[in-house]
């Protein structure tokens, strides 16, 4: 998300960082500059343009920090726009104090609020709550089996009525039905439209009537660019809202949509969904995001990715095993598959400080390929050769590559990278450095795939 305006911020301001003198040019320049970017990131024209009047004017009467340079105060300045751009503070979802809260999703058809709904439910019940998800749409014949299916794979409570054709009636029993199954929340997928129409609204309006929600909240597609502030401004007109949901933002969307609709709704953004997997959303927390854009890693997204998709148990055992010096194939695999479970590498890569730009997408292409490819041939291994890898000789490795559909130069690869590894937790054990918690599993901070500068093994 965010690449091209990423990358052409990280230019600008790495530009600016090492200047122990700033002029007014320098200034003028800049901002010029970051207008551009924000154009050619679709982002709106009144919003750039306010954006950049603010931010000069900052940069103007800034006073300069003792342990800053004046370049470094200006780069400090652009974060703090970012942040205020965006919305300052998790907005989180209000709770209603009798312990059952409505959260009603609605938006235009395609934006993904069916896939969005039990993404939603799934951090509710990690986070220990009981939700149930309720399909009121009554036009598109499949919407009401569609979140069926993915709220029982998620083994979330789930109410449809497909043969009910009264979007209101259907709410009223999802509310009965919840209450009686001692949900605390319930989530409403509403019908969606191509376009905004009265029909539609007037629909909306008879289900609010009904559930009276909570929380409105609207998904946004933030691959329709500015048409989203459209989108949103009539559905704020008509029915109201409480915040946004922006969908696909792993995409190439240029993520002008999510940085123009919160100045200009004034309703915060409150998740945002990065994949088509149920784990694939992330509340919105607009510094993290601010960090992000600017190069500047996402210490605690990863963090707390690591936690959410690592096994501790297995990571601890590992990390034994490899204090003690037994590190085998098996706990290489096991590092791998933690590793995927977080997600692509060019994200997790990019939330690193100090390596987003300095690690390009040419250089990160095709690692989840290679990762893949490193699990299947480990996966063709015995278990004494796992075990025991100073056994693997030549027919051994040939009859490896073969059995995974690779070549005895990427079995010869990945005895190296395993070497390294292994040679690296020794280093690790002698010095006694610790590891953060949760990234235990991941080869005490090397991710696999990677080799030196980034480039691929």
């Amino acid at each position: 998300m965010f690449e091209s305006l990423s990358a052409k911020l990280q230019k600008i301001t790495n530009a600016m960082r090492g200047k122990a003198r700033v002029t007014e040019q320098d200034i003028k320049d800049m901002m010029r500059e970051i207008r551009m970017a924000l154009l050619e990131a679709d982002v709106n024209y009144s919003v750039a343009k306010s954006f950049v009047a603010d931010m000069s004017e900052k940069c103007k009467n800034a006073d300069i920090e003792g342990s800053f340079t004046p370049g470094q105060q200006i780069v400090k300045i652009v974060h703090q726009s970012l942040v205020e751009l965006l919305g300052e503070g998790e907005a989180k979802i209000s709770v209603n104090p009798s312990g059952f809260t409505v959260v009603m999703l609605y938006g235009l058809q395609g934006a993904g609020k069916t896939t969005t709904a039990v993404k939603l439910a799934k951090i509710l019940k990690k986070d220990g709550k009981k939700p149930m998800v309720v399909s009121v749409d009554v036009h598109r014949p499949a919407a009401a089996e569609q979140l069926r299916v993915l709220a029982e794979s998620e083994k979330i409570d789930c109410y449809i009525h497909p043969e009910e054709k009264n979007a209101g009636k259907i709410a009223k029993e999802a509310i009965e039905k919840a209450k009686y199954m001692l949900c605390n929340f319930l989530i409403v997928d509403t019908a969606g439209r191509t376009v905004v129409d009265e029909e539609m609204m007037d629909e909306l309006k008879e289900i609010n009537s009904v559930v009276k929600p909570d929380e409105k909240l609207l998904v946004v597609d933030s691959m329709i660019g500015q048409e989203a502030l459209n989108v949103a401004m009539a559905f704020e007109e008509a029915i109201g809202m409480d915040g946004f949901i922006m969908t696909k933002m792993d995409g190439d969307a240029r993520g002008g949509a999510a940085l123009s609709i919160r100045k200009m709704t004034g309703k915060p953004i409150k998740y945002i969904c990065v994949g088509e997997k149920t784990d694939a959303i992330e509340a919105f927390y607009p510094n993290r995001m601010a960090d992000r854009i600017l190069g500047m890693g996402d210490v605690m997204s990863l963090l707390e990715k690591a936690q959410q998709n690592i096994d501790e148990e297995a990571a601890r055992k590992s990390m034994e095993r490899m204090m003690n010096n037994q590190f085998t194939l098996d706990d290489l695999l096991s590092q791998f598959e933690q590793m995927k479970n977080m997600g692509s590498m060019k994200d997790i890569i990019k939330m690193i400080p100090g390596v987003s730009g300095k690690v390009n997408d040419d250089q990160l292409d095709g690692s989840d390929a290679v990762i893949e490819k490193n699990m299947a041939i480990i996966r063709s291994m015995t278990k004494k050769e796992r075990k025991n890898p100073q056994i693997l000789n030549a027919s051994r490795r040939k009859r490896i590559a073969a059995g995974s559909g690779t070549t005895v130069q990427d079995v010869n690869t990945l005895m190296k990278q395993y070497d390294q590894t292994a040679q690296m937790m020794k280093r690790f054990s002698k010095g006694g450095l610790k590891i953060p918690k949760g990234l235990g599993g991941l080869a005490g901070g090397k991710f696999p795939g990677l080799g030196r500068k980034g480039r691929m093994f």
